[in-house]
């Protein structure tokens, strides 16, 4: 492989070297060129939020450059920035976590995955029925408090699955903890999982199992979601055939279907912090793919501007502790799947470009300008390691290390 400055030569000049892809589940920063074909047209996740809460504190990942990124109330750009910055443009066609997810290592999907607006076709449901042995009720596009409120009394005295969906690919199933054991709502995703295939091949199945009583029910942290096996070779695929050791934080694993990763699934962001010094303390060499939600799931979807913005600035005051973990043969990228924008009257995913900043003692500060794919950040971080697979991406590597 030929390479430019410092980048290695051969796997032997990588045998120390790390990397860490850090997701902030939904914080996209602004239009992608085709964000009006899906409806999404004013989305800016991150620029919307500051304006409506009259300017983010974020004077962590200012200093990485995310000033520069785009104008963004009370981000400042730096004048002397540490790191390196830019946007992705997203090329798949959908705007999920997995589609995100797998683009950023590499795949790109030509279709988007089924969506379901009036529920679930009676073929289907029925036969999850028939395999589990419980009936079904709800069927219906909502969000996961209001199907709560609205079904879970029913639920429990019916013994049946409450299941509904979003307004992306996904087959939800929810049962109170106590009711039905989380042992069988688990093999109970398992299950739709095997059947749900084309043409009814939705991106995730997900368990949502909730406890409480009438008027008081609540989501535990218990959620797992079943995703599709990718279609193709990922740049997990690609570190785990050269021998690389990954790790995961958050629900990566659940969005690979298990496929070249393992994760420590956490509760919230600030667990998902915990985890990641951890193994920025620990870990000898290889990767790490992180991912940390509550911005989406808490907030996105709930249009909470106020509870986004407590959760960014949350992570910016957490990301000085990453930040000195970092060894001298380490980058931490930290970047978005999609958009999520509070302030719009949809609760669903944008589709937007999505932000990336870059840290380590390596990195020269400057611009990486705004990349075609996601997929430019897993055909980096390959390179990082010195393999000559790039999936559907273009590296930046060259241009971001110091001579």
């Amino acid at each position: 492989m030929t390479t430019t400055g410092s980048v290695p030569d051969t796997a032997a000049d990588t045998a120390g070297r790390r990397a860490l892809i850090l997701v902030l589940d939904g914080v996209g920063c602004g239009e992608a060129p085709d964000t009006a074909a899906y409806g999404d047209s004013g989305s800016d996740t991150i620029g919307n939020v500051a304006r409506a809460v009259g300017g983010l504190d974020l004077p962590n990942m200012a200093r990485l450059g995310l000033g520069h990124i785009a104008p963004i109330p009370g981000v400042e750009p730096a004048a002397h920035p540490i790191g390196a910055w830019g946007t992705l443009l997203p090329r798949s066609s959908g705007k999920d976590s997995t589609t995100g997810h797998w683009e950023l290592a590499g795949l790109h999907l030509a279709k988007p995955f089924p969506t379901y607006p009036q529920g679930f076709p009676s073929s289907v449901i029925e036969a999850f029925e028939r395999a589990t042995g419980r009936p079904v009720i709800a069927n219906c596009v909502v969000s996961g408090t209001a199907v709560i409120t609205d079904f879970a009394e029913q639920a429990r005295e019916a013994g049946a699955w409450i299941v509904y969906t979003s307004a992306d690919s996904v087959f939800q199933i929810a049962a109170h903890e106590e009711s039905i054991p989380l042992s069988e709502l688990y093999r109970a995703c398992e299950i739709a999982r095997e059947q749900l295939v084309a043409p009814h091949d939705v991106s995730r199945v997900i368990a949502r199992p909730f406890v409480g009583t009438s008027g008081a029910w609540k989501r535990t942290a218990n959620r797992r979601d079943y995703s599709l096996q990718p279609p193709g070779e990922t740049l997990l695929d690609a570190l785990a055939e050269a021998g690389i050791p990954r790790a995961g934080v958050g629900k990566v694993d659940d969005l690979f279907a298990g496929r070249g990763i393992t994760s420590r699934h956490t509760v919230d962001n600030a667990e998902g912090v915990s985890a990641l010094l951890e193994w920025l303390n620990s870990a000898p060499r290889g990767f790490c793919f992180a991912n940390l939600v509550d911005f989406d799931q808490l907030f996105g979807h709930r249009n909470d501007v106020r509870g986004f913005q407590g959760a960014l600035e949350a992570f910016d005051r957490a990301l000085p502790s990453l930040l000195a973990a970092l060894r001298e043969d380490d980058l931490l990228f930290i970047t978005a799947d999609h958009g999520n924008d509070p302030t719009t009257p949809s609760t669903d995913h944008a589709r937007e470009r999505v932000p990336v900043l870059v840290a380590g003692a390596r990195v020269r500060g400057g611009s990486v300008g705004e990349r075609d794919t996601f997929s430019d950040l897993g055909a980096t971080v390959a390179d990082w390691f010195g393999l000559s697979w790039r999936g559907r991406g273009t590296s930046f590597l060259p241009g971001l290390l110091h001579a």
